[in-house]
Order: C-alpha cells, then sequence, then structure tokens
C-alpha cells in the first residue's frame, strides 16, 4: 500500500469505530448531531470536497455529486425527522470502503505490469583505463563498446564482439527458456545476462533500442481509447445528469400528485429518502472505473506474454481478427537459408561442400554464406586460385589443384557436364570436380520450428482463413503453404503488389470481420498499415514494420499470434461481462428503490458491491493461459 492508501484505511477505520461507539452513546439533540458529523466528516471531507470544486468549476454531475446529495440529504432527512444519521454517515463510510478498494486493486495491477516490464536499464558500463565507468545509457554513441556483467541487463540494442553467456528474454518475450550469446550475435536490449561476461558493440543508440520502444509503447497504450472505453465515457456523461433529473423528479412529482391529484399527505419525507437512495444506486463506478482497468490488464498480460499491443483500441480490433494474412520470409521462416540436403553426390557430403564453400570464397552473395556456414570452418583462401564469377550461372575456381564449378543447371550445360535435376524446392548448387559432375547442395529457407502449430493454433480459436503472401517463385511458396496447411498463396509479388492483394482480401471480406497481416520487412511496413491491424515481428523486424504495426511479438514467434487474438478475446469478453452485470444490477436496484423497497444500505452495498465484483473481474485479464 501506498501512503495515500494508508491514510484512507486509517480514516475508514477511525470512522467506523467512532459510528459503532455512537450507535451505543445515549447522546441526543444538537449533541446527537454534531457527534455524528465528526465521523461524516473524516470519512467525507474530501467526497465533499470534490463535490463542491465540481459545482464551482461546472463539472457538476459526477458520483461525488451524487454521494454528497445523497448523504447530505439523508442528514437533512434525519435533523427533521427522527435524529438519525447512522445510515448517512454508513452510505459515505462503505463508498469509501469500495474507493478504497478500487484504488488498491488498481494500483496492484499497475505494480504487477510494472514488474512484468521490469526492464528499464539504470546505467551502461564503459571500459576507461581498465575500469569500469557507469554511465547514463542516453549518453552512449553508436558504436560504442559496453560491458554487460552477469546478472546485469543489456541497455543498448548492439553485436557480441567478446565473451559468451546466456540471456533471460523473459521480460521481452515471455519464454522462460534462456538463450545462448557468442560473439557475431545480434543482441536486444532488456535481457538480462545470465553467466558469462560480454562485451557489446552497439548498433543503436539508447533512445532507438528495444527497451525504449516496448517501454514507450506500454507507457502510450492507455492514450488510444477503444470503442468500448469511448462508449462508457459518452455513456456516463448522459447517464449522471439523467439520473439527477430521474432522482429529482422522483423527490417532486409523486408528494404533488398524492397531494392535488389523490388528495392525500404528499409524505414529502418518504419519497425525498427513495429519490436518495435512488442517487446512491446510481452511481457508475463500476462501469467507469472497471472498463479502461480491463484494457488496461489485458495490455499488461499481452506484454508479460511477449506480445506489446499499442492501445486498448487495438486489443479491440484484435478480438475480431477472422482473417490472418502472412509474409513468408523472415514470418513463417526464418529468412536465413540453410543447406538443407546433399543429393547425388560421388564424393563425400563434407568434401563436396568444403569444395563448394572454398569456390564460392569470394562472393557476399547469401548462398556463398550458407556454404560457409554449412562447411563449419575458416576458409583457407590461399587454397584457392582463379575464381571466375558467371553472372546468371555461377563460379568456377581451382582448388588444391582441382578444378571446381559451382552453380545453377545453365552453368551445367554451358560446361557441357551433363546435371542431375533436383525433386525438392529450393535453390539447386550443382557442383563439378575436374570436368565430372559431383552431386549438387540444395539450400533453402528454413520454416520456424512453431509456424505449423501457428497455423494450427489460429484455425483452433476460429480464424476463418489464412492467405501466405510472398515475393518467392510459386514453386517455393507452395511447399511451405503446403507443409504449414495455409489456405491461400499469392507468390512473386512486389510490395505493391501485397498492398493490392490485402485490400482485395479487405473487400471480399464481411464489414465486421477484421484482417490482420503480419510481417517483418521495411517492404511490409505499406501493407502493415493497410490492414485493419497489423502485427510485425519485434526481435529481428525492421524498425519500419514495427512502427507502422498496431502489435508487436518480441520474439518473432507465429504461435504468439494466437495468443494475442486469445488474450483479446478474453479481455473483451471481461469488459462485456462487466457493462451487462453492471448495468442489469444498476436497473434492478433503481426500480426497487424507486418502489421504496431497497433502502439506502442496500443501495451503497449493491454500489460497492458491484464496482468490488467488476474490479475483480477486470484483474482476470492479467493472467493468460498457455495455448
Amino acid at each position: 500500500m501506498n501512503k495515500k492508501q494508508k491514510k484512507m484505511l486509517f480514516r475508514i477505520l477511525l470512522s467506523a469505530a467512532l459510528l459503532i461507539a455512537l450507535h451505543f452513546a445515549p447522546f441526543t439533540g444538537a449533541v446527537r448531531f454534531l457527534a455524528y458529523m465528526v465521523p461524516y466528516v473524516i470519512i467525507g471531507y474530501d467526497i465533499l470536497r470534490k463535490a463542491g470544486l465540481g459545482i464551482k468549476n461546472r463539472q457538476v454531475f459526477d458520483e461525488c455529486f451524487l454521494m454528497a446529495v445523497a448523504t447530505v440529504g439523508a442528514i437533512a432527512i434525519g435533523l427533521v425527522e427522527n435524529g438519525d444519521y447512522t445510515e448517512a454517515v454508513a452510505v459515505m463510510l462503505f463508498y469509501q470502503v469500495g474507493e478504497w478498494f478500487q484504488s488498491y486493486a488498481v494500483g496492484k495491477s499497475r505494480r504487477n505490469i510494472s514488474e512484468l516490464m521490469d526492464i528499464r536499464p539504470d546505467y551502461a558500463n564503459l571500459l576507461e583505463d581498465g575500469k569500469l565507468v557507469q554511465v547514463d545509457p542516453d549518453e552512449v554513441g553508436i558504436g560504442t563498446i559496453i560491458v554487460v556483467q552477469p546478472g546485469e541487463k543489456v541497455p543498448i540494442d548492439g553485436v557480441v564482439v567478446e565473451g559468451t553467456s546466456t540471456l533471460n528474454t523473459a521480460a521481452l518475450t515471455g519464454e522462460s527458456l534462456p538463450r545462448d550469446a557468442i560473439p557475431g550475435n545480434e543482441i536486444i536490449s532488456g535481457c538480462v545476462n545470465m553467466t558469462g561476461l560480454l562485451k557489446i558493440r552497439t548498433t543503436k543508440e539508447f533512445g532507438e533500442s528495444t527497451v525504449s520502444k516496448i517501454l514507450d509503447l506500454v507507457e502510450n497504450a492507455s492514450s488510444r481509447k477503444s470503442r468500448s472505453e469511448d462508449f462508457i465515457a459518452k455513456f456516463a456523461r448522459v447517464y449522471t445528469p439523467a439520473v439527477c433529473y430521474g432522482a429529482l423528479a422522483l423527490a417532486i412529482l409523486p408528494p404533488l400528485v398524492r397531494m392535488l391529484a389523490l388528495g392525500l399527505a404528499p409524505a414529502w419525507g418518504d419519497w425525498i429518502y427513495r429519490a436518495l437512495t435512488f442517487l446512491v444506486i446510481s452511481c457508475p463506478c463500476a462501469l467507469v472505473i472497471s472498463i479502461p482497468l480491463s484494457f488496461f490488464a489485458g495490455i499488461g498480460g499481452a506484454s508479460n506474454a511477449g506480445v506489446l499491443v499499442k492501445g486498448s483500441n487495438y486489443l479491440e480490433t484484435l478480438s475480431q481478427t477472422d482473417y490472418v494474412v502472412f509474409d513468408k520470409t523472415g514470418t513463417l521462416t526464418q529468412g536465413v537459408f540453410e543447406v538443407v540436403g546433399i543429393h547425388h553426390n560421388t564424393i563425400d557430403e563434407a568434401k563436396l561442400i568444403e569444395y563448394a564453400a572454398l569456390a564460392e570464397s569470394a562472393s557476399s552473395h547469401p548462398i556463398s554464406k550458407s556454404l560457409q556456414k554449412a562447411y563449419g570452418a575458416e576458409l583457407d583462401r590461399g587454397r584457392v586460385h582463379n575464381i571466375q564469377e558467371i553472372s546468371g550461372h555461377g563460379v568456377t575456381a581451382e582448388v588444391d589443384g582441382h578444378t571446381v564449378a559451382a552453380g545453377n543447371d545453365k552453368l551445367m550445360a554451358k560446361l557441357g557436364i551433363p546435371s542431375v535435376p533436383c525433386h525438392q524446392v529450393g535453390t539447386i548448387i550443382h557442383v563439378a570436380l575436374d570436368g565430372q559432375y559431383a552431386g549438387h547442395i540444395l539450400i533453402s529457407d528454413v520454416v520456424k520450428p512453431t509456424a505449423k502449430e501457428a497455423i494450427d493454433a489460429l484455425k483452433k480459436i476460429g480464424v476463418e482463413k489464412t492467405v501466405m503472401l510472398t515475393g518467392d517463385a510459386d514453386a517455393v511458396a507452395q511447399q511451405v503453404a503446403s507443409a504449414l496447411g495455409i489456405d491461400q498463396v499469392y507468390s512473386q509479388l512486389l510490395p505493391a503488389d501485397k498492398v493490392s492483394r490485402v485490400e482485395q482480401l479487405l473487400n471480399e471480406k464481411p464489414a465486421k470481420k477484421k484482417l490482420a497481416f503480419v510481417g517483418d520487412g521495411i517492404n511490409d511496413a505499406p501493407v502493415l498499415s493497410r490492414a485493419d491491424i497489423g502485427i510485425a515481428m519485434g526481435a529481428m523486424g525492421s524498425d519500419a514494420a514495427i512502427e507502422a504495426a498496431d502489435v508487436v511479438l518480441m520474439d518473432d514467434d507465429p504461435l504468439k499470434i494466437a495468443k494475442a487474438i486469445k488474450i483479446s478475446r478474453k479481455c473483451l469478453g471481461i469488459v462485456y461481462q462487466n457493462i451487462v452485470f453492471a448495468l442489469a444490477i444498476k436497473g434492478i436496484c433503481l426500480v426497487l428503490g424507486a418502489l421504496g423497497i431497497a433502502n439506502m444500505w442496500l443501495a451503497i452495498f449493491a454500489d460497492v458491491g458491484v464496482m468490488i465484483l467488476a474490479v475483480l473481474n477486470a484483474i482476470r485479464a492479467l493472467f493468460v493461459k498457455k495455448l
């Protein structure tokens, strides 16, 4: 509890003790009135002050005004009729109990989210004259070598230049499994270094680093209101004055009808009491508090799962997603070419890879890098001579005195060497040694381990259609789509073509159903902006894609898409539950109050009870079950 909450709890306990003591005290008349005003002022002075300021600032109709009018009216009735002020003090006391509980619950949810997102680094270590010096991360420029010791947070995005370690990425990705870090690995800020000392060359300034962007997204998420929140805000602006005028009519019209039309005693006290009860019941606290809290908790729960939602409006749109469109490379696949097969080889596989890697050693092409990675050792360029690159075909070179040719089937045809076609889809590197065919190497982009599970999970939660857009050849696209179970494929697309396809899908789908696009590259930014909801890969995705997206997956795991949709649907379900529950209970109690069946005690219990249940229900959005 913070200081303010402790102070309020003291006021509640003190006024409750005084109220119980006064119930048994033999005071009468003015002494009794003054005695009861002590606990009333202790527990209600801030409510009365806020009501007075609201009237002064012409912002009259809020819950403070309702409580002030209701309790002051009850005191007035006690003065005139029976000298009983217990009810007025008790109503204010129970209202403040509800307010304290709400304050504690909201504060707890904020602390939970703060703890889940406790990734802001306090400092960065620089090595100066053999000593570590702690500096503000804002002062560290791009290209600076920083030192991260075991147990410290990585303050700025960069590349590991020295040291090996394991990283705890749970605060960023929601993934509890540690990740290895070795020289050459890209590393994002917000991770916790667990075992070894790392030296990292920064690639971004602190303000542009992952940790800063995450914190900015979470801190500003509440500024983007959902339609449900806007509805409640508008509803409260209309509802509160309506019930005030309704209470005024209830206090005046029935007595006048009784007196003028029926010739009966007006019973002013009874009808004014009913009107005051009506006011107490009508407080819209449960709705006004619980709806924004539900979205806040939903965004916090998503953050804990490694999914950043930039606003509650996007959470609401995400819950209505029925079409999911994927980019292929870097989204469903790893975006890294690897050797996945060696076929029809006449020499040892390792030797075939070695000859091909050495022949391609002068190239910076991704294919060359894939071969070097498969070789797995430092290339001795001194073994290679007379490298000739034939544009659109491949390369020839002398390796250890042997003539090596590595390239596509056009190269083999040009050299007059019969090649064996590959039955699998991918990039085929045919290799010939001293004019004789030695086999071919299959290189392709590797599908992410969770991609198939991600598509299955989306279908399991009711997503109607999955689509893949790619610039790759149709054969490659069809193979990936078939392996993953994707419903529809569009291949050989330029970035502008992707936008056109998404617009076509947007026009074809029913208006109430939403389309999400998932991408990671700079060329995906226009499509992410055009879709109903844009989802970007946050770990390796481009800054442009992350900036254009509405939702960011922190560990690039497509399985998190289904989880994000489930979280959003749970959050919206809680919002609708609270709206229906609060309005139903309010409606019933208002009718009972108007009929004189519900007294002020029942009114305050109903009001505070509904608020407490709604807040507890809202906090459920913080907790996310596994898929």
